[in-house]
């Protein structure tokens, strides 16, 4: 038996080896020695002499629980199994290893979030002499979706950074260094599993085709994405050790089509995981999910991962959230009926890999049966209760919310465009093409249904090897088995009925005892009348116990049939799993569907529930957005305590807006927001806010918050200035860009000359719209100098020494950050608080011109006022004397002059006559 273990274990050489021997899974040697660790089993040995071999163990049906600890720790695991009956075999029991689990290979329940996908990637660096690009390919195998693409290098990182892999596959040569967020397993393999002329084999054995272009990859051109799919393929069958029929096809990932995010921006964003503690809790996709099966939970999360960028397909996706929205009664229907399916990808994932358990199968006739009823619901959405087609709401944005009946109170709908292709195989259809396209995919496969539910159970059991799977009355010879195993009452009956007429002894009986089996009882005053081919079996006090041939062949029949009915039910219950198999592709394109269908139904839950509208989207880079809201701190605040705002940026209104004021009084949420609610827009989302309109971007970048990578030998500031760099050179004119405290990491003239130079960069080279948050009032200077500047601040109410934060946006430059004040409500000691004051007084003298202008401002034509703090409760200034201040600044004909003179005193005086 060792033999034969150190033969499996020399075949995974680099995974724990969890050896089945009866009701166990045993660990020897150094593998013992670090389960004991890992899992907290005693170690023991199994020799007591002067070599003992380390062993340690766990009962086998403790296997899934044990394996999930040991995926946690990073670890690989080989199953070797007992591949033959200990009662049928000849000599030591038969063991193979059937499976080799890692990160990301898992398709068990027990261990994966039902809500996220576990991606196995792969990176195939680019090869000599050609293009700077690499290939990248990823795969969830507890759903067999399949994809690969080709990137540059340099965004390589970011595109691991979305797919967020739990394995990643890189050749054994490979110089890529990587650092994958969030952490995952990097796994080497043999440099020949990348090659050109083997990828392209496995892809083609697979899919059983002579080329790939039907799967929209040019053998010639998609070299490097082809490398790493066929890496996965080959990596899956070496570790699955069986077939992989759910993988039918390979899905090229066109960047084109998607919004680019880097981690960066994903990081800062919260996109799915917060900042501090990297918690789900909190994060935007925790916020925004209303779905109701895991299906469509892993699909919000890809399309929060991956955000469209062509027009047409957002609206598609809008105007079936704004279908769903309409009807709150038949939305409630809809979605109470998905809660009816079960996790239909995962189940045909286990059915493909064989490991799929009659519960499983149960749970795909129960998803089969809900599918008629929540096919009917999709169709009263599309067509109306009436079963006329509805036409989809034409409001502008300027409807009144009372007459935008079919929205939320306070809310009203975007128009929409005059063609609005569906995301779906039509490009002419629209919204209803989208939703009818989805009810035509649910597919209730009545032939399927009827088989399972005439064949299974009503609870069926989890083992497939126990029995009590097929129910009575499906298979006639199973039916009979299941007699015999029960005793033959009937036969027991008739045949002693037979053997009392061949005798004519009236009290005949045949009984059943465990051992000696069935025998025919006679009482010792017949016992002269015993037939002579009875074998009499044994003696009681009154009477004799024999048997006969056909008794005894009986005994056999009945002996054998448990063991019998199992093992038929077990093949009955594979032909039912192949039958599922046969309708994969069908069953697929279902649940894709069900998906689809839970993640708009969820987004219009989400804008009824919060009182979301639909933002209109255009092709120009603008982005405005009236009484907009974070929509996290929405939702986790009180009802009523956030304090919505406005956001004007783009085309006449300048596309780099400044804002500047207090610490703590939300210049960062405010930039955050608006890069959400343009980011939920090209998710084809509804977006919290009273109006919006948002132009379409190709990219979002987003420096917010300090960090430092010390493993990597950076530093906060270093990380900043090399995020901050990608944008640079990464944004477009059609890029939405936030920044938030540019160089405050280093010193003080530093930090002001770097941040004055990224933004007449950005207003200037790149032209993109951007929200820059600063501390350094001195770049307010900007808005008079760069058209495309706007200076916005925070507004606060100064009171008796105190400084209360509005939370408002309002035009205007602010003139101190109040710090001090932050200091003190954090409790820093008084006397330093006064100091610092003095130290700040004499530092802004030294700061000032004798102007009153920073000295860092560039040189204006005349001498203007600083900018001043906007306070709201403020008087209100006359319009007159708005128009003297402009005056300091422009240079005006003596004609021009008169004319404004003029003007003035009819303004204030009516009566005055012109002259």
């Amino acid at each position: 038996m060792m033999q034969q273990y150190l033969e499996a274990k020399a075949a995974c050489p680099d995974a724990l080896l969890l050896f089945r021997m009866g009701d166990f899974y045993e660990l020897f040697y150094e593998d013992a020695i670090a389960a004991s660790q890992l899992l907290g089993l005693t170690l023991t040995s199994r020799d007591k002499g002067e070599n003992p071999i380390p062993m340690a163990g766990f009962p086998y049906h403790q296997l899934e629980s044990y394996l999930a600890k040991l995926i946690a720790a990073g670890m690989r695991a080989a199953v070797c199994e007992q591949v033959e009956d200990p009662r049928q075999a000849k000599g030591l029991v038969k063991r193979e290893v059937t499976r080799i689990v890692t990160p990301g290979t898992l398709t068990d329940d027990a261990l994966l979030d039902p809500r996220e996908n576990n991606y196995l990637a792969a990176v195939a660096p680019p090869s000599a002499g050609e293009r700077d690009e690499v290939g990248l390919a990823w795969a969830d195998l507890s759903t067999g979706r399949f994809l690969a693409t080709s990137v540059p290098a340099t965004s390589l990182a970011d595109e691991l950074a979305r797919i967020a892999p739990a394995e990643c596959l890189l050749p054994e040569e490979a110089e890529l260094p990587l650092t994958l967020s969030p952490p995952a397993r990097l796994t080497r393999r043999p440099g020949w599993t990348f090659a050109v002329s083997r990828a392209v084999s496995t892809l083609r054995e697979q899919f059983q085709t002579t080329t790939l272009e039907g799967f929209g990859f040019d053998e010639r051109q998609d070299i490097p994405a082809l490398q790493a799919a066929g890496a996965i393929l080959e990596y899956l069958k070496e570790t699955q050790k069986v077939g992989l029929v759910h993988f039918d096809r390979l899905i090229p990932y066109r960047r084109g089509e998607w919004l680019e995010i880097d981690e960066a921006t994903r990081r800062s964003l919260e996109l799915t995981r917060t900042l501090r503690g990297g918690s789900r809790e909190g994060s935007l996709l925790a916020v925004i999910d209303q779905t109701v099966t895991p299906m469509g939970g892993r699909l919000l999360a890809d399309w929060l991962a991956s955000p469209l960028c062509v027009q047409q397909m957002i609206e598609a996706r809008l105007d079936a959230v704004e279908q769903l929205a309409r009807d709150d009664a038949l939305r409630k229907k809809l979605r109470e009926a998905l809660r009816e399916v079960y996790d239909l990808e995962r189940l045909l994932a286990r059915v493909a890999t064989g490991r799929a358990t009659p519960r499983d199968l149960a749970f795909i006739r129960r998803t089969l049966a809900a599918l008629p009823g929540l096919k009917a619901h999709v169709a009263a959405v599309v067509c109306g209760r009436d079963g006329a087609t509805q036409p989809l709401l034409a409001a502008s944005a300027a409807t009144p919310p009372e007459e935008a009946c079919s929205m939320p109170p306070g809310q009203a709908s975007a128009p929409q465009a005059a063609a609005t292709p569906a995301f779906g195989d039509d490009p002419e259809l629209g919204a209803q093409g989208l939703l009818a396209e989805l009810e035509a995919q649910l597919d209730p496969c009545p032939e399927l249904a009827a088989l399972l539910t005439s064949a299974l159970v009503d609870d069926c059991p989890l083992s497939a090897r126990e029995g009590g799977i097929i129910r009575s009355g499906y298979h006639a010879e199973l039916d009979k088995l299941r007699e015999l195993a029960a005793g033959g009452k009937q036969w027991i009956a008739r045949y002693q009925a037979e053997q009392i007429a061949a005798t004519g002894i009236p009290n005949l009986k045949v009984g059943y005892n465990k051992v000696f089996g069935y025998y025919i009882e006679i009482t010792n005053s017949h016992k002269d009348k015993t037939p002579p081919h009875y074998i009499r079996k044994q003696t009681t006090v009154n009477a004799e116990r024999y048997i006969t041939p056909e008794l005894k062949e009986y005994e056999e029949q009945v002996l054998s049939a448990d063991e019998r009915s199992r093992e038929l039910e077990y093949e009955l219950f594979v032909a039912l799993r192949q039958s599922v198999q046969a309708h994969s592709r069908l069953l697929a394109q279902v649940a894709r569907a069900l998906a689809t269908l839970d993640v708009l139904a969820g987004l219009a839950e989400l804008a009824r529930q919060r009182g979301y509208v639909r933002p209109r989207m255009v092709p120009e880079p603008v982005l405005h957005i009236v009484d907009g809201r974070h929509p996290v701190l929405d939702a986790t605040l009180p009802q009523g305590q956030f304090v919505p705002n406005d956001v004007t940026c783009g085309g006449e209104d300048g596309h780099l807006l400044l804002i500047t004021g207090p610490n703590m009084a939300g210049k960062s949420t405010y930039i955050r927001q608006a890069a959400l609610l343009t980011l939920l827009a090209h998710l084809g989302s509804f977006v919290p806010a009273r109006q919006a309109t948002i132009g379409l971007a190709d990219r979002i970048f987003a420096r917010v918050g300090a960090s430092d990578e010390l493993a990597r030998g950076q530093s906060t500031f270093m990380v900043e200035m090399t995020e901050t760099a990608r944008i640079l050179h990464g944004a477009t004119a059609q890029s939405l860009v936030i920044l938030d405290e540019i160089g405050r990491g280093t010193s003080t003239y530093d930090g002001i000359s770097l941040a004055w130079a990224i933004v007449e960069h950005l207003h200037d080279q790149v032209g993109c719209r951007t929200l820059f948050a600063t501390h350094y009032h001195e770049l307010t200077e900007l808005g008079r100098t760069l058209p495309g500047v706007r200076n916005l601040s925070v507004a606060v109410k100064e009171w008796q020494d105190h400084v209360v934060f509005l939370h408002k946006i309002v035009p205007g430059a602010a003139d101190k950050s109040y710090g001090l004040h932050v200091a003190r409500l954090a409790g820093v000691p008084r006397s330093v608080c006064q100091r610092a004051a003095q130290i700040l007084h004499r530092l802004e003298e030294q700061h000032l011109a004798d102007n009153g202008q920073p000295k860092l401002a560039k040189a204006l034509k005349s001498a203007t006022r600083p900018p001043v703090q906007l306070l709201l409760f403020q008087p209100q200034t006359h319009p007159i004397l708005d128009e003297l201040r402009q005056l300091e600044i422009e240079r005006l004909t003596p004609l021009e002059a008169l004319a404004r003179l003029a003007r003035w005193r009819k303004q204030l005086d009516p009566e005055a006559r012109s002259g």
